[in-house]
């Protein structure tokens, strides 16, 4: 199966692809930064150019996620405080969490916001950082998620907590949950996502020479796919729902893909000790 040059891939940004890069081979590891030429030479293999990594390696830096450093003629990167929480909420949704909840309490998260008519970059900032947490829009200023959400912090960094009520608490035995959770978030478009990456990746059985480039891509498709996934009660989805068969193809995958990417990113990644002080 190709992957970097498949024209059936999704297309992935660069940057998404440059954070699950740091995700795959320095969260954890922050006492290090990486070469440029590094990153360069890594997310050639998923197809992405030299001026675009450039570019966004600068623009992440101006983003607050990347710091960087001189080394006679060669410039590092490391990881930012706030691009560390962002990769830390990433490995726990990809490595620990599964795709489907089966032990979901009957709790909901409801949280409910008001925002000046002009606050438009602060409302979608918001809404972006709601659906990243596996919130649905109940109504136009009323959010809910499954179980016990904590979006106190992300809220906080956006300066919103004054504009924001946050609630827990379960439905009343009216309530239809079924329609709600069809009327709140998009069912077959999280379905049509799991289908796809299955349907593409399930015939990967040989990695190959480059096990570094086809985990980069997976791991960042991967978390495209559950990003838009709340992981919803199993009991009120469709009994065909396709999240656990796409997650065993991606867990295969990864699997097989996990000690070799290592190795080769031992072999060809540049790295020093960070100095974030630099």
């Amino acid at each position: 199966m190709e992957t970097a040059n498949d024209t059936s891939a999704p297309v992935l940004r660069p940057q998404s692809l440059l954070l699950a890069f740091f995700g795959n081979h320095f969260l954890g590891r922050q006492e290090r930064c990486v070469y440029s030429g590094s990153i360069i030479d890594v997310l050639s293999r998923v197809g992405i150019g030299e001026q675009a990594v450039r570019s966004t390696l600068t623009r992440m830096v101006n983003r607050g996620l990347l710091w960087r450093q001189r080394q006679g003629r060669k410039m590092y990167f490391g990881l930012t405080p706030h691009a560390i929480r962002i990769l830390q909420e990433g490995d726990r949704r990809i490595w620990k969490e599964g795709a489907v909840n089966e032990d979901w309490d009957g709790t909901w998260t409801l949280l409910g916001f008001s925002l000046p008519d002009s606050w438009q970059r602060q409302r979608h900032e918001l809404r972006s950082k709601l659906v990243w947490s596996g919130f649905g829009a109940l109504y136009s200023g009323l959010w809910i998620a499954p179980g016990r959400t904590d979006v106190s912090t992300a809220v906080a960094e956006l300066g919103l907590t004054d504009h924001v009520k946050i609630f827990h608490g379960h439905a009343d035995t009216g309530t239809d949950i079924d329609g709600m959770i069809k009327g709140s978030w998009d069912l077959d478009g999280i379905a049509v996502r799991y289908t796809s990456f299955h349907e593409r990746w399930m015939a990967q059985t040989d990695i190959g020479a480059d096990a570094l480039g086809i985990r980069l891509r997976l791991v960042t498709e991967w978390l495209q796919v559950i990003r838009s996934d709340p992981r919803l009660p199993v009991q009120h989805l469709p009994a065909s729902w396709p999240a656990q068969q796409a997650q065993e193809t991606f867990r295969r995958v990864a699997a097989q893909t996990d000690a070799s990417a290592r190795r080769m990113a031992d072999t060809i990644l540049d790295t020093m000790p960070a100095r974030p002080d630099a």
